[in-house]
């Protein structure tokens, strides 16, 4: 049976979903390891360093729950076929 107009558009929102959350994980580790480095190269305060961490911590803890939020959301349609 061919999936219904309304699954494939709540699928196609789902990827790309994911796909924001894996943009926001590989942006968060490039900005993330340059802020490390510029940090250690212009001799900023460790202060800053512990912001540039909370930030990315927050950034990549989002990218997984909305990942969670998909992965969930598809195994329950999946239980419910």
């Amino acid at each position: 049976m061919p999936p219904s107009p309304e699954h494939s558009q709540i699928e196609r929102r789902r990827r790309g979903q994911i796909r924001l959350a894996a943009s926001v994980m590989a942006a968060t580790m490039v900005i993330w390891m340059g802020a490390s480095f510029l940090g250690g190269r212009l001799g900023l305060h460790p202060r800053f360093a512990f912001l540039v961490d909370l930030a990315a911590i927050a950034a990549l803890v989002w990218a997984l729950i909305v990942t969670y939020w998909v992965w969930k959301a598809r195994r329950d349609d999946a239980a419910e076929r």
